[in-house]
């Protein structure tokens, strides 16, 4: 008679399996994880949200950090909490992923929702003093890591393969000082572009009179809260590292675009230069590229060509296309999605 041996997990086993139940274990923490799931948040700022104490709030998550269900991620000298990744499969990836799910369908109260918004507001606030302040100096600052000329052709040409028709429209979300508004005006039969700053789009405002591009239109406006028309393209040129919510706010401009249109991003990579955040006004410290396509996803997007550049002060940037589905029976814009161009140096 043949008697079946059960197998013994290992001790490791039992411990990981044993810090993912515990971390499950308690409320506050399993709000966290909801909070996380697609912001990254600093200590100080999650002891706000939930309205505890520094020392309370890092005892939580250090006990989903060993978990393995939170990870950092360094913005110069700070530190913010995000939902880690899916881990390969492996023990105690079922119950990991079971636990997520169910986080995720829970529905935060109004106070922490209503706490999140304020931190998310004395972001955009830092970000729109910083603007009010510097718009004289703008090109400059821009140009110490990445001004339009060093990429702008690499940029047009992935543009330009889109094949948009000569009715087309465009959405530029923060032209800045409007810099790639002429190119944007030659290819597209009507361009809007929205700015939340007065001063930058004064600059924006005059480079259109200098240039005379009269298919533009700017408006004063937060293209996150305020009511807009959809466009065939949604430009995103160096300014979702400015966004208090990068996440989040991917998601609502995806909502701008038009079945069947695209969403074009230029992006820094990420990178450890801290002085950036002063110097040009950077919340976040560029984007990994994954991470951008994961966001893209979850905001009803498909990828499309990617462009990556090199610049010689060791920047790298990401250029990146996302086509949304087309309704039925429609018909895409955009050609079929082409493997990314590799890393160029210009």
């Amino acid at each position: 008679m043949n008697m079946r041996i059960p197998t013994l997990r290992r001790d490791d086993d039992c411990d990981e399996l044993a810090a993912l139940c515990k971390a499950g274990g308690d409320p506050l923490r399993l709000k966290v994880l909801r909070v996380l799931a697609s912001d990254s948040f600093g200590v100080l700022e999650l002891a706000q949200i939930f309205a505890i104490g520094q020392s309370g709030i890092s005892h939580h998550l250090k006990v989903l950090a060993q978990a393995g269900l939170v990870a950092t991620r360094r913005e110069g000298n700070a530190i913010f909490y995000r939902r880690a990744l899916p881990a390969a499969a492996g023990f105690g990836g079922v119950l990991r992923a079971a636990l997520l799910a169910e986080v995720d369908a829970l529905e935060l109260e109004a106070a922490i929702r209503a706490r999140i918004a304020e931190v998310h507001a004395q972001r955009a606030a830092v970000s729109r003093d910083f603007f009010s302040r510097m718009a004289d100096k703008f090109q400059a600052q821009q140009d110490l890591i990445a001004g339009l000329p060093q990429y702008r052709d690499s940029l047009l040409a992935l543009l330009d393969a889109l094949g948009f028709s000569g009715t087309a429209s465009a959405l530029e979300v923060g032209p800045g000082d409007g810099a790639l508004l002429p190119e944007l005006a030659r290819r597209f039969a009507q361009v809007t572009a929205l700015d939340n700053s007065p001063a930058m789009l004064e600059l924006a405002r005059l480079r259109c009179a200098r240039e005379g591009l009269e298919n533009v239109e700017l408006k004063l406006a937060d293209a996150l809260q305020d009511e807009h028309g959809g466009a065939d393209c949604v430009v995103l040129n160096m300014v979702l590292h400015h966004f208090a919510a990068p996440a989040e706010a991917l998601k609502r401009l995806a909502d701008r675009v038009k079945a069947g249109g695209s969403l074009l991003l230029t992006e820094l990579c990420r990178h450890d230069q801290a002085w950036a955040r002063e110097a040009c006004g950077d919340l976040w410290l560029g984007f990994d590229q994954d991470e951008l396509a994961r966001w893209a996803a979850e905001a009803g997007l498909e990828p499309g060509e990617s462009l990556y550049v090199g610049l010689r002060n060791g920047f790298q940037i990401q250029m990146r296309h996302f086509a949304k589905p087309p309704t039925a029976g429609g018909r895409r814009p955009a050609p079929a999605p082409a493997p990314a161009t590799p890393l160029n140096a210009v």
